[in-house]
């Protein structure tokens, strides 16, 4: 029985430190101090993953050329040599876009030119030449069959409401997506070779001497940028299909250590009277850089060796009670001016825990908030071994057994039975006693 009971106790300690999460991190979003002009916003500070402000995060928009992040993450995981991996520019492909009006790198049918000069076809100019040649050269002469990779890669990254009928972006009723996607989409984009470097390029000859490619994106462009020119940005892709779309933007931003993600979508494109406007996707994200450098900051809420939390311990000889860790350090990003004393601490612990206990063992949990929002849940962990006493335990079982109710009842049983059994042996010998002959004495 000690040993079945060992067993069980062990192996839910096993099991709680997989069932207990590490971190659970949540987003804390921020009020910001000015108007944005995009229907949709989204910005995340990468370095903590903290998601610092969202607007109609979850909102379906038509992407447009921000499709391409897409486009360029389904090429480069199925072309492993992307610079020697030569594509011949088909003329049935390049005239699929005729009548479209849409943006193109300028390729030319018959041409032969690398994976690696398309990417740049595809992201710097936003060719939608370019997204097509290289999707029916991934899809083995079939588009639809890259479109439904897609879609597949989508679901792998966890876009819930995201669905691609295209790989360049032109408006589809069943061509969506939302910023917190697109994000998603984003940050995966960024790990893979070359994405980073590409999107960043303003201006390249890549393809031919009196071939320049030359970027769409405004906020890296120190010439042509004009106000719009953001130095501390970087990358990654524009789009825009007129009103339907608006104007929208995927970049990146760094400065002082911080990197930051924006997704913009929607910025108002044309007037009634056709006039354009200003980029407002790329206003909004410059303004929402500039408010997270100059009010945002990494602060450390909880650290791995603080002892933040006593509880009680059983069956360990001469201590009655054990200190909790958090399994792991957190920090997030948090306003400037804010006390890291005023976060919010909930614990989740039981009344107390029994010996043996290693370090490290998962006791509980405590759940981090700021302003009523969860930033994040951690594990508390045992922040040292101790052994179990044979004799406490035993004295425990002793006394569990001996205040049990059924103890209680057969000891109840028992001394009833006893009562009775005297009650029956007075009746007896009382009765006895008056069935005694009386002895009679002579006179004399």
């Amino acid at each position: 029985m000690k040993k079945i009971l060992s067993f069980f106790v062990c192996a839910v300690m096993v099991l709680s430190a997989f069932f207990v999460p590490a971190v659970t991190v949540h987003a804390a979003e921020f009020k910001i101090d000015f108007e944005t002009n995009c229907t949709a916003l989204y910005l995340e500070n990468t370095d903590t993953e903290t998601v610092v402000y969202q607007k109609n995060a979850n909102e379906r928009r038509y992407p447009a050329s921000t499709t391409k992040i897409m486009t360029y993450i389904i090429t480069a995981e199925n072309v492993k040599d992307m610079k020697n991996t030569m594509v011949t520019v088909k003329s049935s492909v390049i005239h699929m876009l005729d009548g479209t009006g849409s943006s193109v790198a300028g390729l030319r049918q018959g041409e032969k030119l690398s994976v690696y000069q398309l990417l740049h076809c595809l992201m710097i100019p936003s060719g939608n030449d370019a997204a097509l040649v290289l999707a029916d050269y991934v899809g083995d002469g079939d588009i639809s069959r890259f479109v439904t990779m897609m879609n597949q890669k989508a679901q792998e990254l966890g876009c819930e409401n995201t669905h691609f009928a295209n790989p360049h972006g032109l408006n589809d009723p069943n061509h969506y997506t939302t910023v917190s996607d697109m994000a998603k989409m984003a940050k995966y984009a960024l790990t893979l070779p070359e994405f980073a470097e590409i999107t960043n390029t303003v201006t390249t000859d890549i393809i031919g001497e009196d071939r320049y490619l030359v970027t769409t994106n405004s906020m890296i462009d120190p010439v042509r940028g004009g106000d719009l020119y953001y130095p501390y940005a970087h990358g990654i892709k524009t789009g825009s299909t007129g009103n339907d779309s608006g104007y929208c933007l995927v970049s990146t931003a760094s400065k002082g250590g911080y990197t930051y993600l924006c997704v913009a979508y929607g910025a108002p494109y044309e007037d009634e009277k056709g006039e354009y406007y200003e980029n407002g996707a790329m206003r909004d994200s410059i303004h929402l850089y500039q408010w997270a450098f100059d009010n945002l900051s990494i602060k450390t809420i909880i650290d791995k060796n603080d002892l933040v939390k006593e509880i009680k311990l059983q069956f360990a000889w001469n201590k009655d009670s054990i200190q909790l860790s958090p399994s792991s350090t957190y920090s997030t990003i948090l306003p400037d001016d804010l006390k890291v004393s005023s976060i919010d601490r909930t614990y989740q612990l039981p009344e107390s825990i029994s010996a043996p206990v290693k370090a490290g063992d998962v006791v509980g949990t405590v759940t981090l908030s700021y302003a009523n929002q969860e930033l994040a849940t951690l594990s508390l962990v045992a922040s040292e071994s101790v052994d179990r006493s044979e004799l406490l335990t035993t004295l425990d079982a002793v006394k569990n057994i001996v205040v049990s109710r059924w103890f209680i009842i057969v000891v109840l049983v028992l001394l009833l039975l006893t009562i009775i059994y005297v009650i029956i042996r007075l009746i007896y010998r009382r009765k006895m006693r008056s069935q005694r002959p009386v002895k009679k004495y002579r006179k004399f």
